[in-house]
């Protein structure tokens, strides 16, 4: 049995003291608002200067981050290996395909048209300073970062050459005013020609050597946090970004290499209405990699495209061209060298 209250005991929480009652005057006037998200728009704009992030990957692009190439690139010798059809040092973890050494000069005046041109279609372009140490491909920068709703996402690279490139890609990124909402770390790894965008609430993954589970499961829970669902798909042999297979060059069009896609995945395309223009048997692999400028608007690489252009053209895609070669030789193409930082929502 409880024992009767004494006469100067209340049975009601005992009344504040003036230093508690303006305490909780404070946090009732000035306390937490979560609303409206991070993420909002007006938000952004107030506090980061402009809305960053992709919420698709066809959206007019507004922002890019890009790498021109420098003395990264001296690394790479004559060293020949014939095994992979061009040059490369396994202990440093360098390689370059082709019968040539890199042309810097070549490289750097093709890079120069593409911003050029990125430009004049009112995108801002946001350069990378100085590549890590050594960072012979710091040029891709597709993959060492990934755009979603509020900001960027910074990737852990695979292979020994391109690990550091990170450290570049955070300082242009801050230095832009682009928020940072996560970056890989432990053992994952996970490169952004692995990613594509959908649509607002879905995106796809590679599960490859590039992308492995790990580092999967994290990009996964940072999509989760602003409400989108990943498919993943496991890539074949060593093939190892989705970005060979798969681009989104409209809202409802996607390029594809139907014999490089798990059927699974295309029936996920047919299912959401995504036509599928397939690249020509007869055409190079590096023929799909191209960039959405703007909805139905694409840049692609001039020669090596005439059969898939046609087949663009005929699904009502108007297809912009440059000569991209010289850089392509480095393994990574026009979509390979752009990190979209910032889109126009669908």
């Amino acid at each position: 049995m409880n024992a009767p209250l004494k006469s100067n005991e209340s049975a009601h929480t005992p009344a504040m003291s003036e230093h508690e009652y303006k305490e909780a005057k404070f946090f009732q006037t000035f306390g937490s608002i979560p609303s409206p998200a991070f993420h909002d728009p007006e938000e952004q704009t107030r506090v980061w200067g402009r809305p960053w992030g992709c919420t698709t990957d066809v959206g007019k692009l507004r922002a890019v981050l890009m790498h021109r190439p420098g003395d990264e690139l001296n690394i790479v010798e004559n060293k020949p290996m014939p095994e992979i059809g061009g040059f490369g040092d396994p202990e440093k973890g360098w390689y370059w395909i082709g019968k040539t050494l890199p042309d810097l000069a070549a490289m750097q005046a093709a890079h120069d048209k593409f911003t050029a041109l990125l430009r004049a279609e009112g995108v801002d372009v946001i350069l990378i300073d100085k590549a890590a140490p050594g960072a012979m491909k710091q040029i891709y920068c597709r993959d060492s970062v990934i755009a979603v709703k509020g900001g960027a996402i910074v990737t852990r690279l695979a292979r020994k050459v391109r690990r550091g490139e990170e450290l570049a890609v955070t300082r242009a990124l801050a230095k832009a005013g682009c928020p940072i909402i996560g970056t890989l770390h432990g053992e994952a790894v996970f490169e952004g020609g692995g990613f594509a965008i959908l649509d607002e609430k879905t995106a796809v993954c590679s599960v490859s050597v590039a992308c492995n589970p790990e580092g999967v499961r994290q990009v996964e829970v940072l999509l989760n946090s602003v409400g989108i669902d990943l498919i993943k798909v496991p890539m074949p042999g060593y093939r190892i970004h989705i970005d060979g297979s798969f681009i989104m060059v409209d809202h409802d069009k996607a390029i594809v290499n139907i014999n490089e896609l798990p059927y699974v995945f295309i029936q996920e395309l047919e299912k959401r209405g995504i036509q599928m223009i397939e690249l020509p048997p007869e055409d190079n692999a590096f023929s799909l990699n191209c960039l959405a400028l703007a909805p139905g608007r694409v840049l692609m690489h001039e020669t090596r495209t005439p059969r898939l252009a046609d087949r663009l053209a005929r699904a009502g895609v108007e297809v912009l061209t440059i000569d991209y070669e010289c850089v392509e030789l480095g393994g990574g193409g026009i979509h390979c060298s752009t990190g979209p930082l910032a889109r126009d929502p669908a």
